[in-house]
């Protein structure tokens, strides 16, 4: 280990080993290092062996779950857009040949205690039982606006300037309800919460044309999944490192960082030194740096049926907009099966997940829950969510954010661009093209 790389990389959760990845074709010299046996960190996928371990360290698992093997856990849950950064990221470095995917089947909305299909298009939304009749039309005028605005061409704006109006003054000028309002911002834009509404409109429109062209890309919902769970993201970014000279050692922590003059230059571990003149790390491995931003509450449910009034779909995200439930932050389910080779056969895995803003998480999560029917297992955590308190210019250590409570790698994607952007310098340049998906036999 006592020798000198370019970029030292702590932690193998998806956000370093993407940076890991990309680093290593741009000819960097990389040494990646996790204090687990295992690829993935809080991104892991795990077999249910490892689940209990990791949840319930006195008990086994019961025999009528099946085969240990067959499971593949998402620690933390997240679908891909199918025209999201993500899927670029994964095309630009060409790691699709190590992963297989397969679109998911629905993207569902709460309102008023039911579970809806949520309309994408204009199309989707007169046929919606979401919308009344005037609603829809409005609905439909906006989707049409939208699509048919052109930055460079004023005869579409209808005088309307995106990045100077807000979003709730958009939403007004179309007369849209605030219900509507809740389906546009919180399902499509996937807007973390509502503070969205007073800035300037771009960012949310490009959000809901992202969710609109990803449905369009697929049909029928807008995410795509890896078959054998999330936990393969982060271990094709690995080989790729490997490929390109990337030394890899699991089950090796990272006693410290090395500094001379305030300045990264190594990690200590075990008494050996190994040099670098950047290093990469989760906040776990830099306490010192990092502050709380709040916590984040997950339940990974294991059920042995398909979510109630979601037509018998294998896989789905249901999102529960915080206004339906008098909370300042969403809640969202997340669910696959079997036919995505992460539990047996007429197994599902469906995943509760919300920020928490009370002194009991769990309970916050309950709406969600409630969705699900009966639960054979369940297995809540309650995580710290961190951030870094500088850029990492100065010292050269350039530390990720902490993952939310979003089903999707939207806001993953954006820490990863905005650290390689950090790191080098430069902007990081992705490719919009698309990737196979496999369909169900």
């Amino acid at each position: 280990m006592n020798e000198s790389y370019d970029v030292i990389v702590l932690g193998t959760g998806l956000t370093e080993c993407i940076l890991s990845g990309l680093l290593s074709t741009e000819g960097k010299k990389v040494l990646h290092m996790d204090r687990n046996d295992y690829y993935g960190g809080e991104t892991a996928s795990l077999h249910l062996s490892q689940m209990f371990r990791r949840f319930r360290p006195d008990a086994t698992a019961p025999e009528d779950m099946g085969r240990d093997r067959d499971y593949n856990v998402d620690l933390i849950p997240k679908f891909m857009m199918a025209n999201g950064e993500i899927v670029k990221f994964l095309v630009k470095t060409d790691v699709t040949r190590y992963l297989e995917f397969k679109q998911v089947a629905g993207s569902f909305v709460y309102k008023d205690g039911q579970v809806s299909h949520m309309p994408a298009n204009e199309t989707e939304a007169i046929a919606s039982p979401l919308l009344g009749i005037v609603e829809k039309r409005r609905l439909q005028k906006f989707f049409e606006f939208i699509q048919n605005y052109k930055t460079d061409d004023e005869s579409t704006h209808d005088g309307i300037d995106l990045d100077k109006i807000t979003m709730a003054e958009l939403y007004n000028k179309h007369g849209l309800e605030p219900a509507t309002q809740d389906l546009i911002g919180h399902v499509m834009a996937l807007q973390l919460d509502d503070a969205y509404l007073e800035k300037p409109a771009r960012s949310t429109i490009d959000k809901v044309i992202l969710y609109i062209g990803s449905v369009a890309r697929y049909g029928k919902s807008p995410y795509i999944y890896p078959l054998y769970g999330l936990g393969e993201l982060p271990q094709a970014f690995a080989r790729l490192s490997a490929i390109h000279g990337g030394t890899y050692m699991l089950d090796r922590a990272a006693d410290e960082i090395v500094y001379e003059d305030g300045v990264a230059v190594g990690v200590k571990s075990k008494g050996e030194v190994a040099k670098a003149g950047v290093v990469i790390c989760d906040p776990s491995y830099a306490k010192s740096k990092v502050k709380a931003t709040g916590k984040v509450v997950r339940a990974i449910c294991v059920l042995k049926h398909p979510l109630p009034n979601t037509g018998d779909a294998d896989s789905c995200q249901i999102v529960l907009p915080q206004n339906q439930l008098g909370r300042k932050h969403d809640i969202y389910v997340a669910c696959v099966s079997g036919s995505h080779n992460v539990c047996p056969k007429d197994f599902y895995l469906a995943i509760v997940s919300t920020i928490v803003e009370t002194d009991a998480p769990e309970e916050e999560i309950q709406p969600g829950l409630a969705l699900l029917g009966t639960i054979h297992e369940k297995f809540v955590s309650v995580l710290e969510m961190e951030e870094p308190e500088s850029d990492g210019t100065k010292d050269h250590v350039f530390v990720s954010r902490s993952y939310d409570a979003t089903s999707h790698f939207e806001t993953v994607c954006d820490d990863v661009k905005d650290m390689y952007r950090r790191i080098t310098g430069k902007d990081l340049e992705l490719d919009d093209l698309t990737i196979p998906i496999t369909e169900t036999p």
